[in-house]
């Protein structure tokens, strides 16, 4: 059996070239501790500026700016809790959304119950944030706005520049989850306007263990460990250095082809869309084809069901998910589609999220849209009999 991997928005593979960058630190070449004075520790120390070099590059940030972290969940923790403990003696409001990320969440939910207030604000039906929403929230007692970049079931992009020129006269800082969209497109942190934003190495390609924080230059934020001097003394301990050589490798890839490999998984989503159409499969786009992340997409399957499609397009050796990896393994009903249609929709109950990236190719869409048109109509056909 050929398996199909379409669940790249929960984790891609680590390219050859990634896992050859990271060799030299389990093969015995880079021994040392980048904390060492000594030449082992020098290498070591030069190899993890280089990477805070790079990705900086990539954001069009000064690498002082970069702080290196195990991923996304803990840089979305520091940015978040760091933000909010450094001022809280102005303020305890925040203001997020309701499809965030369950890192951004349930942070908030705990700090909610360490005295601050979250506004936790609605999305339309295409699953994005209305700007005046975020507008009409603030306080003179808000220290936090937290919006994601990308939405990591939909792939909506939110309007993260208008949100942020909102904030130009207000005191809040702005933290944005750019987890699921970094790489995947172009962004500038100086145009995007954010004080924090959050990346992770293996949604591109990357080794888990390895992620980012920006903070940008003036912003003040609270470490959330304390020990060494690593990282501004901001997440302290002895760096990673074979993942964040990885994730450095990863992201000069994306230098050298993310854009092709972007509009690749374009034309993958598009054809999807374009097979199951032809072949008369009730669907319904959860989101959209435009102003979404190029390599996810959401479908709705009209009179079918999450859980029977996600089981049987496994034994067919095709991978894709129900929503966000944190809790796909329960089968939840997806929070993000709540949000969007109300608890009571079928679209929460009938819905995949397909998510593309290296490796897949035409071929594996045109297969995996056969093996839906007859999983499907299966499904329906059982459903009426009952």
């Amino acid at each position: 059996m050929n398996e199909i991997y379409f669940d790249h928005a929960a984790t891609t593979p680590v390219r050859d070239e990634v896992f050859a960058e990271m060799k030299p630190y389990y093969d015995g070449t880079m021994i040392g501790n980048a904390s060492s004075i000594h030449r082992f520790g020098r290498k070591v120390r030069v190899g993890i500026d280089e990477a805070r070099r790079v990705v900086a590059g990539q954001l069009n940030s000064h690498r002082d700016e970069i702080i290196f972290t195990s991923g996304g969940t803990e840089s979305n923790n520091l940015a978040i809790r760091g933000a909010v403990h450094t001022r809280k003696q102005t303020g305890k409001h925040i203001v997020t959304s309701q499809i965030e990320h369950h890192a951004v969440l349930h942070v908030l939910d705990q700090l909610e119950d360490e005295g601050f207030e979250v506004t936790r604000l609605p999305v339309d039906e295409r699953g994005v944030v209305n700007a005046a929403d975020v507008e009409r929230a603030l306080r003179p007692d808000t220290i936090l706005v937290s919006i994601m970049h990308g939405n990591n079931e939909t792939g909506m992009i939110q309007p993260i520049e208008a949100i942020s020129s909102l904030l130009e006269n207000h005191e809040a800082l702005f933290h944005t989850d750019a987890v699921q969209s970094f790489g995947k497109m172009n962004f500038d942190v100086q145009a995007l306007g954010v004080d924090l934003l959050t990346g992770s190495a293996h949604k591109v390609n990357g080794p888990k263990g390895a992620g980012f924080l920006y903070v940008k230059k003036g912003t003040n934020i609270q470490a959330l460990i304390y020990g060494g001097e690593q990282e501004k003394k901001l997440r302290p301990g002895t760096e990673n250095a074979a993942a964040i050589a990885g994730l450095k490798k990863a992201v000069q890839l994306l230098g050298q082809d993310g854009e092709q490999n972007a509009d690749h998984s374009r034309e993958l989503k598009e054809k999807l869309v374009e097979e199951l159409r032809n072949r008369d499969v009730p669907y319904e786009i959860n989101g959209s084809l435009t102003d979404s992340l190029p390599h996810i997409i959401n479908i709705s399957f009209t009179g079918s069901l999450t859980e029977p499609m996600l089981a049987q397009l496994d034994m067919a050796g095709i991978a894709v998910s129900s929503g966000s990896a944190c809790t796909a393994g329960s089968f939840q009903p997806s929070h993000v589609l709540e949000a969007m249609y109300g608890s009571d929709d079928e679209r929460v109950k009938n819905s995949l999220r397909f998510s593309f990236g290296y490796g897949n190719d035409e071929h594996q869409v045109i297969h995996s849209a056969k093996q839906l048109e007859q999983i499907t109509r299966l499904i329906r056909e059982k459903r009426t009999e009952v």
